[in-house]
């Protein structure tokens, strides 16, 4: 029994008082919610991602035939298959869903590797020849995958390009200087400080899950911005800043433990570089 004195109303509110008002405040809150969320047009919004990914993979087919025709695309199995070997290691160590993986070699001398929209990844003839061993290369594969998987191709397509134009792009209403200048800030610009940084550090972890030797992204960044291949090195000029990050990379794998375990080794990953240079003759 609760006794109330004139003076003190405060400790006139009974147990059950309090019990029915936290009751009455919970039912507002919970209606309250349901109502909001009721109001949310998600047919409206799966509509909008759903524009969203065929955007994106008309823009990513239309670039990539647009390059296709211009470069010379490697087919030979003694090039393909040791360089998926690698790509399906990344992917079945980390959660990256391979089959939406799309790789393409082609026959060119610039040390570079980029990201088309639609999960595109291109690799060039010279960054293979250019990479020490297969570490260096998954490496950059590695960086290259983390601008797919973060969504950071689109994001720097529609920021430089324009949503609208993209779309008339789609249409088939974009001309062919607007799709070349597409590609060119795709493979020839870099991102934003923000996004290069969190391509490096995801990188690193994927190569660690890998089981391979995140020092050798470092080493190969390191290496070629010493290099005066001014023509060649496209790789390291869209991706500034190349020693500090290179830095970066140490400091942050300083002190961690990881396995190195060879995928295709040293002797397949030669046999690899002389199928490039047979290729390319």
């Amino acid at each position: 029994m609760v006794v109330c004195r004139w003076f003190d109303q405060s400790n006139c509110e009974s147990p059950m008082k309090k019990l029915l008002t936290e009751f009455i405040l919970l039912a507002i809150l919970f209606f309250g919610t349901w109502y909001g969320l009721s109001r949310i047009d998600w047919i409206t919004l799966f509509k909008i991602d759903r524009a969203s990914a065929d955007l994106e993979q008309k823009i990513g087919d239309l670039l990539w035939k647009s390059l296709k025709t211009s470069e010379g695309e490697i087919t030979s199995d003694s090039v393909l298959l040791p360089v998926n070997i690698l790509l399906d290691h990344l992917c079945k160590k980390n959660p990256i869903d391979r089959e939406k993986i799309k790789i393409h070699v082609l026959k060119n001398d610039e040390i570079n590797a980029f990201a088309l929209p639609d999960n595109h990844l291109v690799i060039y003839s010279g960054l293979l020849l250019a990479c020490q061993n297969e570490s260096e290369f998954c490496g950059v594969l590695s960086h290259e995958l983390a601008h797919i998987q973060k969504g950071h191709v689109m994001n720097k397509l529609v920021k430089e390009t324009g949503l609208s134009v993209l779309i008339s792009m789609s249409t088939g209403n974009g001309n062919s200087t607007i799709v070349k200048k597409a590609i060119e800030q795709l493979s020839s610009t870099a991102y934003d400080r923000k996004f290069e940084t969190e391509a490096d550090l995801t990188a690193v972890d994927y190569m660690i899950n890998a089981e391979m030797d995140p020092e050798a992204l470092a080493n190969f960044l390191y290496r070629l911005s010493d290099e005066s291949l001014p023509e060649q090195l496209y790789w390291i000029s869209t991706h500034p800043e190349s020693k500090q990050r290179s830095v970066k990379i140490m400091e942050v794998i300083k002190g961690r433990t990881f396995q190195k375990i060879p995928v295709i080794g040293s002797l397949k990953w030669t046999a690899l570089q002389n199928a490039i240079r047979q290729n390319s003759e």
